[in-house]
């Protein structure tokens, strides 16, 4: 955001001169609304509102998307997740509450290192790559895509490394069941005691375990949330000017948010399987590697020649449904935050 300066007038130049002393001081000191610390804090917190809301279908998704692995399709195979809609009533009715809201405490921590990271830092990571091939910031031009892009795919990336000892942890978590159990099953207490086990396995290489995947995940996902949410924010904006929204309104964040949730799904489905997948396998011998995938490459093909190219979008709808909302509620809270912080602060 553009740092906001008094424009002042004086008869004598001793005014003059204080107001330009004035000015330049405002210019080099930003409003604690516009700060890093500030926009990382107002991502974390809205994306952990959102998640609330939004874990069921995040348990319903993991599910579906270990349901049947590296398993042909027959007519005569066992399914206990029909679809999102049965799956939301058959784990509500046999876990009840708790069961849907599985790895919901590793979620919020999840949630506080991806994305106060990646909306944290994405305006100031989009302006350097902005400066570099512009040789401007990105205020007051016209969005240049691929850049906004890429600004997206290195903070999500940087995110999901540092989360990835806690996804770890979440989607074993939503996927332990003694109703309706698919994959492997760890079945830990809690989160600190998944922590414990991992750490006691594998040490760091366990807890980072699937982070490559986990970062390809977050990349393709983030890429596609954050640019195209700025483009619908702005498309949104102008086209509906006539009705009095512009890129402050509530309307048109939901607005921005609702299509920008699509788009991240069609992208970022592929990569979520194969990561649910890395991240839930039984450890190799010794603590080493995973039972069933060496790395995300090899996951990618196992599933795709066993279950076919299709398998990659197990869990779609869910996926929609946890991210769609996920996306609405996260920019709509972010952005009422940062209005509040511009304020007050």
């Amino acid at each position: 955001m553009a740092d906001t300066s008094e424009n002042s007038s004086s008869s004598s130049s001793q005014g003059l001169a204080a107001g330009s002393g004035s000015n330049r001081v405002d210019a080099k000191t930003r409003k604690k609304s516009d700060s890093i610390l500030f926009a990382w804090f107002a991502g974390s917190l809205a994306s952990c509102g959102a998640v609330t809301f939004t874990n069921p279908f995040e348990v319903v998704k993991t599910r579906l998307q270990l349901q049947g692995e590296l398993a042909r399709a027959t007519p005569n195979m066992v399914k206990p997740y029909h679809n999102v809609g049965q799956a939301f009533w058959v784990i509500g009715r046999n876990e009840g509450l708790r069961g849907l809201q599985k790895g919901l405490g590793p979620g919020y921590m999840y949630q506080i290192m991806l994305n106060g990271t990646r909306l944290g830092f994405y305006e100031p990571v989009k302006n350097v790559l902005y400066k570099v091939f512009t040789g401007q910031t990105s205020n007051g031009q016209k969005p240049v895509i691929p850049l906004n892009v890429a600004a997206g795919g290195l903070c999500g990336m940087a995110g999901a490394a540092l989360g990835s000892p806690f996804f770890l942890v979440k989607t074993r978590m939503q996927s332990a069941s003694d109703f309706a159990a698919v994959g492997f099953q760890h079945h830990y207490k809690s989160s600190i005691d998944g922590l414990r086990r991992i750490w006691k396995e594998g040490g760091v290489r366990g807890l980072y375990r699937g982070m490559d995947a986990a970062m390809m995940r977050a990349g393709a996902g983030s890429s596609v949330q954050l640019a195209t949410y700025d483009h619908f924010k702005s498309f949104f904006s102008r086209r509906l000017a006539h009705r009095g929204l512009d890129g402050d309104s509530m309307a048109t964040h939901f607005l921005a948010s609702m299509v920008t949730g699509f788009f991240v799904c069609l992208v970022m489905n592929p990569f979520d399987v194969v990561s649910t997948r890395m991240y839930n396998q039984k450890a190799g011998a010794g603590g080493h590697g995973g039972a069933l995938y060496r790395n995300p490459l090899q996951c990618f093909y196992k599933t795709v020649s066993t279950e076919g190219f299709f398998s990659l979008y197990k869990g779609f709808m869910a996926h929609y449904l946890r991210l769609g909302p996920h996306t609405i509620l996260m920019f709509v809270f972010m952005e009422q935050i940062k209005a509040l912080g511009k304020r007050h602060f």
